[in-house]
């Protein structure tokens, strides 16, 4: 790992979760830009492994959960921070993240993006394209249920941020303050 200069903070990794069309991307990339961090996105990465030939019926998936972790890894050990995209609905996706930090010493900071009004968020994931739809597939309101009883039982701590009436940029500005806060306490 790279040395950092005495007294300076240690990395920051700062893990975005929630259900797709909340909201979730667009405020880790508000955060990413205001901070000077790097977002590595999942969906984005399985898209290339997909789009590189792997096929689908492969656990690209979990491929993509692992390579962002490894791309994560060496910026943290270069002491650089690092904001991770996905939707980290299981205990093992975000086990990984505290193994992460672990490991490198980062400061793990845990936001849960969620919107709050079932009718917007619905339209929402209707409305949205992204670049890696047509590669990956685009998840329908109905193949939310799953995920969605995962991170409902998610017990442990974070800030949970509603995009119902905020712009990313604000989430941003939340998140950030919620930082600030982490970091004036310890």
């Amino acid at each position: 790992m790279a040395e950092r200069a005495p007294g300076s903070p240690a990395p920051r990794l700062v893990v975005f979760c929630g259900l797709p069309g909340a909201g979730k991307s667009a405020a880790a990339g508000a955060l990413a830009a205001r901070l000077g961090l790097t977002v590595i996105g999942v969906d984005p990465l399985e898209a290339a492994m997909v789009g590189a030939g792997i096929e689908r019926r492969q656990p690209t998936g979990l491929a993509a959960y692992l390579a962002a972790e490894v791309l994560a890894e060496a910026q943290l050990r270069n002491g650089l921070g690092v904001v991770i995209d996905a939707v980290n609905d299981t205990a093992e996706a975000r086990g990984q993240w505290i193994r992460l930090a672990a490991r490198t010493g980062a400061r793990l900071s845990w936001f849960e993006v969620v919107c709050s009004d079932p009718t917007t968020h619905r339209m929402r994931l209707q409305k949205r394209r992204r670049a890696e739809d047509p590669i990956i597939g685009a998840p329908t309101w109905d193949s939310l249920n799953r995920r969605r009883r995962q991170l409902a039982i998610w017990r442990d701590p974070r800030v949970v941020l509603d995009s119902l009436h905020h712009t990313p940029e604000e989430l941003a500005a939340l998140a950030q303050d919620a930082m600030d806060g982490a970091d004036a306490a310890v």
